[in-house]
Formats: C-alpha cells, sequence, structure tokens
C-alpha cells in the first residue's frame, strides 16, 4: 500500500504536529505545570496520532475498493486488525 503524495505529505505534517505536542507534554510535566494543561495537550497529540492512523488505513481501502485486494496488495483481515487497533 502506498499513500498518495499527497496524504502523505498531510499525514507527515499531522505527526510533525504530534511530536510537537508531545515534547510540549514533557517540558510542561518537567515545569510542574498544572494538570489540567498537561492533559489538554496529550489529548491533542494522542487525537493526532489516531487521525494520522485513520488517514492511512483509509488509503488502503480505498485502494482496497478501487483496485481490488489483490491488485493493491493487501489483505483485508490484516487491513481491518489494524482499524481496530485505532478503535
Amino acid at each position: 500500500m502506498h499513500l498518495d503524495p499527497a496524504e502523505l505529505t498531510a499525514v507527515i505534517h499531522r505527526l510533525r504536529r504530534a511530536q510537537g505536542q508531545i515534547g510540549g507534554v514533557l517540558r510542561l510535566l518537567e515545569e510542574g505545570a498544572d494538570c489540567a494543561d498537561v492533559v489538554t495537550q496529550l489529548s491533542a497529540a494522542s487525537k493526532a496520532l489516531d487521525r494520522a492512523g485513520f488517514v492511512i488505513i483509509a488509503s488502503g481501502l480505498e485502494q482496497c475498493i478501487s483496485r481490488g485486494e489483490e491488485a493493491a496488495g493487501i489483505d483485508r483481515a490484516k487491513l481491518q486488525k489494524l482499524f481496530l487497533s485505532l478503535a
């Protein structure tokens, strides 16, 4: 499975954003910040990671639908397991 270049760029940006948010969580913890601020940043990072994963899985589903499982080189059971791991 290969991501469309535009989707790949979007996923990379989302993951870099999550990386920055995780760095922010670490900084907040080290500075003894308010618990609510830490949890807010952690939640944002978690959502960014989940959305990146869903974009990757959606791309696989799209390839599977448009080209067929065998032509796209996708194992439907594996794709379903990946999808459920994010749910």
